[in-house]
Order: C-alpha cells, then sequence, then structure tokens
C-alpha cells in the first residue's frame, strides 16, 4: 500500500502512519492492556500475598514508566511528522469526535503515569520509583494526604483512558466492517 496518494489538487496527502509511529502504537497498545491487566490483578490481590508488592506493584511502576517513555517518543515523533487526517468519507461529527478522542487519550497517556510516578512518591509506604531494576529519585515529599489524591487521580484518570481506548476500537472496527463504504476505513493507516 502507498504511503501518499496525488490529490487533484497536485499536494502530497499522508495515507499511513509512519513505520515508527505503527511500531511504538502497538507496543504502547501492548503496555497498556498489560498494565490494565497487572493493575487490575495486584489490586485484588490481599496485602499479605507476597507477590503483590513483591511483584506486581514493582513491575507495573517499571512498565508504566516505559509506557510514557514510548508516549513522549511519540508525540516528539508526531511534532516533526505529516499525519493523516480523518477520511473525508467520515461525517464532520466522526472527524471530530477522532481528532477529540486521540487528543485526550495522549492526554492521558501523559497524566495517568504521572499520577502513578507521584503515588509513589508521596506514599510512606512506598520503597521507591522502580524502573527495572533501579529506584528512581522521588521528587515529591512522602505524605498520605497527597499520596490519597493521586491514588483518586490515578484511578479516575486510567478508567477513563480505558474507556477512551474502548471508543477508539470500536470506531476502528465500525469503519472497517460496519460502514457501507471501506472509503472511511483507518485500520489500514495503522497496520
Amino acid at each position: 500500500m502507498e504511503e501518499t496518494e496525488q490529490p487533484r489538487t497536485g499536494e502530497s496527502v499522508v495515507d499511513r502512519y509512519p513505520p515508527s509511529l505503527r511500531l511504538l502504537h502497538w507496543t504502547r497498545a501492548v503496555l497498556i492492556l498489560g498494565l490494565i491487566i497487572v493493575g487490575w490483578t495486584m489490586t485484588s490481590l490481599a496485602d499479605e500475598v507476597p507477590a503483590k508488592y513483591g511483584i506486581f506493584y514493582p513491575w507495573h511502576k517499571s512498565f508504566g514508566l516505559l509506557a510514557f517513555l514510548v508516549v513522549v517518543v511519540q508525540l516528539i515523533i508526531r511534532a516533526r511528522t505529516d499525519l493523516p487526517e480523518p477520511p473525508e468519507a467520515l461525517t464532520r461529527g466522526e472527524r471530530f469526535l477522532a481528532k477529540f478522542v486521540h487528543r485526550a487519550i495522549y492526554v492521558l497517556l501523559v497524566l495517568v503515569p504521572v499520577m502513578g510516578y507521584f503515588m509513589s512518591s508521596t506514599y510512606t509506604m512506598s520503597d521507591g520509583v522502580f524502573f527495572f531494576g533501579t529506584n528512581l529519585p522521588e521528587l515529591l515529599p512522602k505524605n498520605d494526604n497527597w499520596f490519597a489524591v493521586f491514588q483518586w487521580l490515578h484511578k479516575v484518570l486510567a478508567y477513563s483512558l480505558l474507556g477512551l481506548i474502548a471508543l477508539h476500537v470500536a470506531g476502528a472496527i465500525k469503519h472497517r466492517f460496519f460502514d457501507h463504504t471501506r472509503a472511511g476505513d483507518v485500520l489500514h493507516r495503522m497496520l
């Protein structure tokens, strides 16, 4: 499939995301899915289960920070790259919703791990912010009142992100399989 097509005006239009963004998108998708599963698992375990704090929490923190770094790299590449616009075959409302959902997802992809870091940094019982064998500096003072705020924000924003991701996936499936024309299909742009 070609990267660009020539419209009538003679200007180049980007038809697909570049390979670097496609790779980062799917890497991030796998990371986020894993973080959601691990997050649900670790918070459902009793505190007495050694794996809860010995395995699940440290690895959740590590992969959460990795997901954050992937998003930062994505944002840098996106800022320097011509990206495809939503197809004209989509209604005006669908194009608006697609742009809004994408922007909101990126905002939350930054905020959720930042709130997780703030949570770990402020919790008085925390061993620190673990990142694949290294404890990162804790930039905020220990304070369980602030921890409670960051914990609530991390949870609410994570569920909000999950809802937006579900909407994102539902939109891609709708345009791929249920629209009357394939002109609105956007999935090929990320494959």
